[in-house]
């Protein structure tokens, strides 16, 4: 039976990767996401059912349209295979109601990460529309499982710190630092983070990010006219928090001891 249910949440994992790419492709052109059928972003020609099946349409295509033969992009097995080892590595212990539930959560978590990593990489935006899905998932959990003193000055402080430095910056620079959508998630992991959480997560993302900002320039991939991505800084920070809490607290520990 564990077996069987290991193939079963890693098949799901796949499907709802699959899904995954086209939130990443679409939510930022606010097409569609159910209803449009899937079309090769380079011929347009609409794909059959068996041209869209998670990793093996990739293999059996050889990386490439069925139509026009162009080439297919990594990204889209490669998201399908990371959400399907993240839903088997989530998966419940048990069928029970709480197990079910904590799967649920936590998986949702991950997907709206994943497409927030992604959407941010490519066009710099941190979206309203996966902030409140994130902070509709995170608010119900955090009225159950703190009090509210905790999750409250959380989301006051990541909020409110990032906002801060954000407005002094511009008026020292006259640029804006922090984008809306950053300052936005900083408060909603705030709420599942607590205060001590969320500072650590403000400074460990600022250093993650500044060596992402170094490894792009030392690749010539940061220009003036195209700002860094600072949201994958933010997530990846977040991820290491909310999925590993035992290690994050004692690196959080022992850096505010």
């Amino acid at each position: 039976m564990e077996l069987f249910f290991s193939i079963y949440f890693f098949i799901f994992g796949l499907l709802v990767g699959s899904f995954l790419n086209v939130v990443i492709l679409r939510l930022p052109a606010r097409k569609d996401l159910v209803l449009s059928r899937s079309s090769c972003p380079q011929c347009e020609n609409q794909l059959r059912w068996y041209h869209n099946i998670p990793l093996l349409s990739f293999i059996f295509l050889k990386g490439q349209c069925a139509y026009c033969k162009g080439r297919i992009s990594w990204r889209y097995p490669l998201i399908e295979l990371f959400t399907g080892l993240v839903a088997l590595w989530l998966m419940p212990k048990s069928m029970s109601f709480e197990s079910i539930s904590y799967f649920l959560y936590f998986f949702i978590i991950a997907c709206v990460f994943i497409c927030h990593f992604f959407i941010d990489l490519d066009h710099q935006l941190l979206l309203d529309s996966l902030n409140i899905y994130l902070l509709l998932v995170i608010l119900p959990f955090c009225f159950i499982m703190y009090s509210w003193q905790f999750w409250l000055s959380g989301g006051l402080l990541g909020f409110g710190l990032p906002l801060i430095v954000t407005w002094l910056f511009y008026k020292i620079r006259g640029q804006v630092g922090l984008g809306g959508g950053d300052i936005k998630l900083y408060g909603i992991l705030g709420l599942y983070l607590g205060p001590m959480g969320i500072i650590f997560t403000i400074f460990a993302s600022c250093f993650v990010g500044a060596i992402w900002g170094l490894g792009l320039i030392g690749f010539k991939k940061l220009t003036k006219d195209r700002p860094m991505a600072f949201g994958p800084a933010i997530l990846l920070v977040a991820s290491f928090q909310i999925f590993f809490p035992t290690m994050a607290q004692k690196v959080q520990a022992f850096l505010f001891s």
